[in-house]
């Protein structure tokens, strides 16, 4: 399985270029797509049978799916249940974090984490998380390991934490959040190929890590924790921030989802 995500993709390094309808978006698709293309060969090569991407950008109408490798299957669209996981299961014997970033109050490539500016962090279980942090623990639910991750330098510095045995990729060299040195199309297509084959040494069952966990989320507006303690089981433990305790992973995103959702509801568009 393949969770793909944009802003980590060869190339990209400005919000144009991951906002639908931009004339930079219609470029950057098509090198988004390339990448995933990519990780898809390699994965055949080291074996895979069967490889189900995960659209997993802004709407998740942003690969050209004409152009996909047809070894793979996309799964797009919105409303998904696990959202940038929909599709794990016990049965998937390994993820791929491509395209990927760091997380929100970090430094990196349009780092965020799920909501572009109006969260300054999540603390998973007290550690401060990165979607693919996030993402690896939801897996790790499942027995499923993380057999490759794509993004900035920084992402796969982040990724060697919560992942250390995941095959990593670094197709661009954050200079800031806006900007980044870029290794050619040409380049990144061969080393993702190259290592997601490598990645497949990786694939099989592990040990499920099935637990309770705490997840807090911190906004740059008291308005938007006020707006999120509504929901059942969220409390507001400070003036920006508030947390849940949730019985499994899925249990814990599923909740996240919903005070991401109400939260950018409650962000006015000048005052925040």
């Amino acid at each position: 399985m393949i969770s793909a995500d944009m802003e980590g993709v060869t190339g990209v390094t400005c919000p144009a270029d991951v906002r639908p309808g931009t004339e930079q978006w219609q470029r950057f698709r098509r090198l988004f797509t390339g990448d995933v293309n990519a990780c898809v060969a390699g994965l055949a090569a080291g074996g895979a049978e069967d490889v189900l991407i995960n659209e997993a950008h802004n709407d998740n109408r942003n690969l050209v799916l004409e152009e996909l490798d047809d070894r793979a299957r996309m799964l797009t669209g919105y409303h998904k249940p696990l959202s940038m996981m929909q599709g794990i299961d016990s049965d998937v014997d390994g993820v791929v974090f491509l395209g990927y970033h760091t997380g929100a109050g970090e430094e990196g490539v349009l780092a965020h984490t799920y909501l572009e500016n109006s969260i300054t962090g999540v603390f998973l279980d007290g550690v401060r998380a990165s979607e693919g942090r996030l993402n690896a623990a939801l897996a790790a639910e499942y027995g499923v390991p993380v057999l490759l991750v794509t993004g900035d330098d920084l992402t796969c510095e982040d990724a060697a934490k919560y992942a250390p045995a995941a095959r990593l990729v670094a197709v661009k060299e954050s200079v800031s959040r806006y900007a980044a040195i870029c290794a050619t199309p040409q380049r990144t297509a061969e080393q993702i190929k190259s290592a997601a084959e490598a990645a497949m040494d990786l694939a099989g069952p592990v040990e499920p890590d099935r637990r309770p966990h705490r997840i807090e989320v911190e906004f740059d507006a008291a308005q938007l924790a006020a707006a999120c303690a509504v929901i059942p089981t969220v409390e507001r433990v400070d003036v920006r921030r508030v947390g849940f305790d949730a019985a499994s992973m899925t249990d814990a995103m599923k909740c996240f989802k919903v005070v991401t959702y109400v939260a950018s509801k409650a962000t006015e568009e000048i005052y925040g």
